[in-house]
């Protein structure tokens, strides 16, 4: 049974999960259905706080104007255009990823110091 609590004036549901002893949980039906998860979900921790939410399909969508207007300044246009614009969409999800993991070593001392223009290339010298 869920519990209904309110975070300043957001009402939440609460429901308490059991973990596996292979650290699996299972989302309730009706958090699973009401959120829109399919197969694939996004985890993130976030304070004390892990989120757990669906996973997002359109990966590099966000960067779509971006992407688009500079195929386009770079002189493609029609099925080029297209082609080049596929190709650079999945780009985008893997060099995220990568960035976040250098960051994430930076942070926890891993790799060194780091620089903002590191982790960005802004192509400055520092």
């Amino acid at each position: 049974m869920a519990e209904t609590m309110t975070k300043g004036s957001v009402p939440m549901e609460i429901k308490k999960l059991s973990i596996s002893a292979k650290r699996q949980i299972t989302i309730p039906q009706k958090f699973f259905t009401m959120l829109g998860f399919d197969t694939e979900a996004e985890c993130t921790v976030r304070g004390n706080e892990l989120v757990i939410r669906p996973a997002r399909v359109n990966t590099g969508g966000e960067f779509a104007e971006q992407i688009l207007a500079d195929l386009i300044a770079q002189g493609y246009s029609g099925n080029d255009l297209l082609e080049h614009f596929k190709k650079a969409q999945r780009q985008v999800r893997p060099a995220i990823e990568e960035m976040l993991a250098e960051a994430e070593q930076a942070a926890s001392s891993k790799s060194g110091h780091i620089t903002y223009e590191d982790v960005f290339e802004t192509g400055e010298e520092g």
